[in-house]
């Protein structure tokens, strides 16, 4: 359940797939692909949605209104079933690739996979499938942004380098 981006970056980082699953960042797959995404500033949006959260409390107070339980047993049960995903931009931007690097390596037990460097800032890291890991041919799978592998994703996924 632990990944590494290694090789031509600033800061090699581990990623711990196993923490996703509580990120605000990840997506819902199964209905990903069927949308339009506009390009949004990440921290933009989480801003947004803090002040939402903000305004909520002083609206409603710091005492829980009736209906968040309902709504945390949705979100439970959403976890609970549901396929999951995350961009993988936010770590490969974390880790720094230094501006020599071009290529970006993806590690599989069934053999390398090379990618544009720009392509690998675009890609969609799948963690979950209908609430279960993706233990037997995971620990993630590889999406491109567009969907056009989904049916066939990149598996067996060990590490990414960065060439």
């Amino acid at each position: 359940m632990i990944i590494p981006i290694s090789g031509e970056v600033k800061y090699p980082i581990t990623l711990d797939v196993g923490t996703w699953i509580f990120d605000d960042r990840k997506l819902d797959l199964t209905t990903y692909f069927d949308q339009d995404h506009p390009d949004i500033d990440e921290d933009e949006e989480y801003t947004k949605q803090v002040g939402k959260f903000f305004d909520r409390e002083i609206k409603e107070g710091a005492i829980n209104p009736p209906t968040l339980k309902s709504e945390r047993k949705f979100l439970k049960q959403q976890l609970l079933t549901g396929t999951f995903g995350i961009k993988f931009e936010p770590f490969l931007k974390n880790a720094e690739p230094k501006d020599n690097a071009k290529t970006l390596v993806i590690e599989t037990s069934k053999g390398d996979v090379k990618i544009p460097l720009e392509t690998g800032f675009n890609l969609i890291l799948a963690f979950s499938k209908e609430g279960k890991a993706l233990k037997e041919d995971g620990p993630i799978h590889i999406l491109f942004a567009d969907g056009s592998n989904r049916d066939e994703p990149i598996k067996h996924v060990k590490g990414f380098s960065v060439e």
